[in-house]
């Protein structure tokens, strides 16, 4: 491989970017692919089903035969509240094969004995996420029903394009919510990404079913990108 062409993928690789390398098997060359960069034709379908599925494969293209190798982040959970839920819903999502890390300032709550092997930050959230900042490979779901800690994440979660916004609460929570977020500069497209009341409309009523319905919406939220713009919401 082309020493340039390598370097560009372990940029994007590293940046949690997604890329697709695509080589052509008549000549043998390679070249990176962003997420985003326009490519027209059968190739340009090929390379955004790769994008959507992260399959790599050999596709038939323009008389030429390539093979699409996909390099996608690998999605994660950030969880905003370290509460009943959140204690369902860590285990059962790194099962799913999303890693899970917990946020919430509440030292009471956000304990290891609570959580037992899951990256779980006592602080608050805007602190966190200076460090580790959101991506569009990351679901958001902020359980906390305190403005004070979930706003600023979901306005986080918003501007950094992440695949999945989840927020618990009422419709009639979630009306003064939308009310926050606006002045806090949300815009209401962005807005209208955010699934609330939170998770599959499956009846959950227990902590552990409210789990699974937001792995199951997370999971959908992931897999229809670039087909829908939103899963089904409860």
């Amino acid at each position: 491989m082309d020493p340039y062409v390598l370097k560009a993928l372990n940029e994007e690789r590293r940046a949690r970017r997604a890329a697709v390398l695509v080589t052509d098997l008549g000549d043998g060359r390679d070249r990176v692919v962003r997420e985003g960069d326009h490519v027209a034709g059968d190739l340009g379908a090929a390379i955004a089903r790769a994008f959507r599925t992260g399959n790599s494969a050999s596709v038939e293209a323009e008389g030429r035969t390539f093979f699409l190798n996909a390099h996608l982040p690998r999605p994660r959970l950030m969880v905003i509240g370290a509460v009943h839920i959140s204690q369902a819903l860590a285990p059962m999502a790194r099962i799913a094969g999303y890693p899970v890390e917990i946020i919430d300032p509440r030292t009471a709550f956000a304990t290891p004995e609570r959580f037992p092997d899951v990256a779980l930050h006592a602080e608050w959230p805007e602190e966190v996420l200076q460090r580790e900042p959101l991506d569009s490979y990351t679901a958001l779901a902020a359980v906390t029903h305190d403005p004070k800690i979930d706003d600023l994440a979901l306005k986080a979660a918003l501007d950094a394009r992440c695949f999945y916004v989840g927020a618990l609460g009422s419709r009639k929570t979630h009306a003064k919510r939308v009310e926050r977020l606006l002045a806090l500069g949300a815009s209401a497209d962005q807005i209208a990404r955010i699934h609330a009341p939170i998770g599959l409309d499956i009846g959950a009523a227990s902590p552990a079913e409210i789990a699974v319905a937001v792995l199951a919406q997370t999971i959908h939220a992931f897999r229809s990108r670039g087909v829908e713009s939103k899963g089904a919401a409860a």
